[in-house]
């Protein structure tokens, strides 16, 4: 059975999310020096986020696309020319094998997708990552008699009963810590994501493909949420 490509891209997004989160573990304690005893905590809220997170910017990618086209048609060279020459025999040939328009790379709507993308699309999901993360992280403090001494551990704990309460959340601390952070996480999603936009708007022309290869990139990036958020 077929997915909608939303439901299909969250999926996806929600997989690498659980990944990049095992792998920033990995790397704790390789470089801590001790055993790896995952935690199933921390996958479990990254992947929350995926599924709460992915279908609004899969149809905020829908909507600059919509708004903005990449490619537009466009005369081909070999057109131009036969029509200058006024050679209607030549463009009846080309007509006929499909020469006369091609689609061409609409570079000025790649730049206003691009800087819609970095401004208001960056603003908008990192502080909004920083509210979930900071907020379920207080929804979901461990008690003091349930150490993380096996991977069942964070299991059980997430099948208990009231895992999560919102009661526990000290919002005003929480909007505080993620202003606090705001900025450096926005300036480091911008030394790699005007890249990965780049190649999305200029290269990848739907928006399953575009949202995979920000999903494959995400990878990395969720790599280095995971050890600010574990911070």
């Amino acid at each position: 059975m077929a997915f909608p490509p939303i439901v299909t891209a969250t999926i996806q997004s929600a997989i690498l999310a659980a990944t990049s989160n095992l792998l920033a573990q990995s790397l704790t304690a390789y470089q801590n020096e001790t055993a790896l005893i995952i935690d199933w905590v921390p996958v479990f809220q990254f992947v929350l986020y995926a599924f709460i997170n992915v279908p609004p910017n899969f149809l905020w990618q829908e909507s600059l696309e919509s708004a903005f086209p990449a490619y537009h048609m466009s005369p081909t060279s070999t057109a131009v020319t036969s029509a200058a020459a006024n050679d209607e025999k030549a463009l009846e040939q080309e007509a006929k094998e499909g020469k006369l328009v091609e689609s061409k790379l609409n570079i000025a709507n790649t730049a206003v997708k691009m800087i819609l993308d970095q401004t208001v699309g960056a603003v908008a999901n990192t502080f909004l990552f920083s509210l979930f993360i900071h907020s379920i992280q207080e929804a979901m403090v461990r008690p003091i008699d349930a150490p993380l001494s096996h991977p069942d551990k964070s299991v059980q704990y997430l099948l208990s009963r009231g895992a999560i309460s919102y009661s526990n959340v000290d919002w005003t601390g929480v909007v505080a810590r993620s202003r606090a952070e705001f900025y450096p996480i926005l300036v480091a999603g911008w030394k790699i994501w005007p890249i990965v936009s780049l190649i999305n708007f200029a290269f990848i022309k739907s928006i399953e493909g575009r949202n995979l290869v920000g999903s494959l990139a995400g990878v990395g990036w969720g790599v280095y949420m995971s050890l600010v958020a574990a911070r």
